[in-house]
């Protein structure tokens, strides 16, 4: 049995041009959060390290690197021009996982929700993917005692157990790396794996259809990414309703326009 650390960055759309009729044209419903990079440890029965990789991939839904992720993860539109393409890096991940029995490990479920969504997306072979997997993010909230509903971002939790960081966050191979190392300090016999359902993808897709007008789940994907956890259902209602509560401009105050005016 090993277990696999994984970790990775996304690209999306973005509104160059601030007409929100342009975002909603290049945004792909099918695959609004394009992978760019995976990285990821393998460990065995003992917790002891047996392989990584990391891999940059070159974006062909997203060519060009949105500039908040940009500043977010260090990757630019010119390193992934001489990446490889996706169906070859996931060639790659899945001799990387190959194993009598192989247990997914990540901080939160969105990157597996996102892998899936990809490999689906370039019609690739799903079942190469275990379903088995941890989410480590759960148990480290657990094991430091946050309040019941909260989830610990990464960085935070890198702290508090005392793991020596240099701050690389938002870089899929260093995350999976000091998830690694927080599966290693946290470990017991009580974390036990669950089988992801892939028809969780679906149901979202169900949702998001029936709410034109926002991308929730890109607008939840930002937060959690901003803040390397993921969010609260208490959260994502603070979200909603602030975006709501924004459409209607009540809270909208004028700005004088100290510009001449042109008589």
């Amino acid at each position: 049995m090993n277990y696999i650390i994984f970790d990775l960055e996304f690209n999306q759309s973005y509104d160059s041009t601030k007409r929100r009729s342009i975002i909603k044209k290049a945004s792909n419903k099918e695959c609004p959060f394009e992978i760019i990079q995976i990285g990821a440890v393998k460990l065995d029965e003992k917790l002891e390290l047996i392989d990584k990789m990391d891999r940059l991939i070159k974006p062909v839904i997203y060519p060009e690197v949105n500039p908040f992720v940009q500043e977010l993860t260090g990757i630019t539109t010119e390193m992934l021009k001489l990446a490889a393409p996706f169906y070859e890096i996931y060639n790659e991940f899945t001799e990387f996982l190959k194993s009598n029995r192989a247990i997914l490990c990540v901080w939160g479920k969105a990157d597996i929700k996102e892998l899936f969504r990809n490999v689906k997306y370039h019609k690739l072979d799903l079942s190469l993917i275990p379903k088995e997997y941890i989410n480590l993010q759960k148990h480290a909230s657990k094991h430091l005692n946050c309040p019941k509903g909260t989830s610990i971002g990464l960085s935070n939790a890198v702290n508090l157990l005392n793991i020596p960081s240099k701050d690389e966050f938002h870089n899929a191979f260093m995350d999976a790396y000091y998830t690694a190392e927080i599966f290693r300090k946290i470990y017991n016999d009580s974390m036990k794996p669950k089988i992801y359902n892939i028809n969780e993808n679906r149901s979202s897709n169900k949702r998001n259809s029936r709410m034109p007008s926002i991308d929730t789940e890109g607008l939840f994907k930002q937060f959690e990414k901003m803040y390397n956890r993921e969010i609260t259902e208490e959260e994502k209602s603070m979200i909603k309703l602030s975006y709501m509560m924004g459409k209607t401009r009540q809270f909208q105050i004028e700005i004088p326009d100290n510009k001449p005016t042109i008589q």
